[in-house]
């Protein structure tokens, strides 16, 4: 079930930080990327999240955007993750995949229940803008990529 063009699912969920981030208290301020990622131990979630580091502090300075990564692990393992990538944005804990399940979906895996890797913006409104879910592993939109589709105002400008 696609997502795109609906609103997005509200969440609250704990963040690395030690607070809670909520969905729609974030879009008060402008535009959300919501990330789902599989687990801390994704090598494939760490190379996405990374590009979104580096773009974060653009988005939201310049356009008002926050990036929400979800990982659907404990908080324990999810801060582990963060220091050991040395992350500047805080990742929001989904350890029973709850979040996940009312995204992009979740799979039972080696390591448990894991969210399907997927990436969504959301506007101001809560409407899902741009969604992707991963068919493999290694199935990424990077933050780059997201940086031009909101400055473009939800057009994807390399489509040909």
């Amino acid at each position: 079930m696609s997502l795109q063009g609906t609103e997005a699912p509200d969440f609250t969920l704990e963040r690395t930080a030690g607070d809670d981030v909520t969905l729609s208290e974030t879009l008060e301020t402008g535009p959300a990327v919501v990330l789902i990622n599989r687990g801390t131990w994704c090598s494939f979630c760490a190379e996405q999240l990374q590009t979104f580091d580096q773009v974060a502090y653009d988005l939201w300075f310049n356009d008002g955007v926050d990036v929400v990564p979800v990982v659907t692990s404990d908080l324990g393992d999810a801060v582990e993750m963060r220091d050991r990538f040395d992350f500047d944005f805080q990742l929001a804990a989904d350890p029973e995949g709850e979040v996940a399940a009312r995204y992009s979906g979740t799979e039972e895996t080696s390591h448990g229940v894991t969210g399907i890797a997927g990436t969504y913006v959301v506007d101001e409104g809560g409407v899902v803008q741009y969604e992707q879910v991963a068919d493999h592993p290694a199935d990424r939109t990077y933050g780059n990529w997201v940086r031009y589709f909101i400055r473009n105002e939800y057009e994807d400008v390399f489509e040909s």
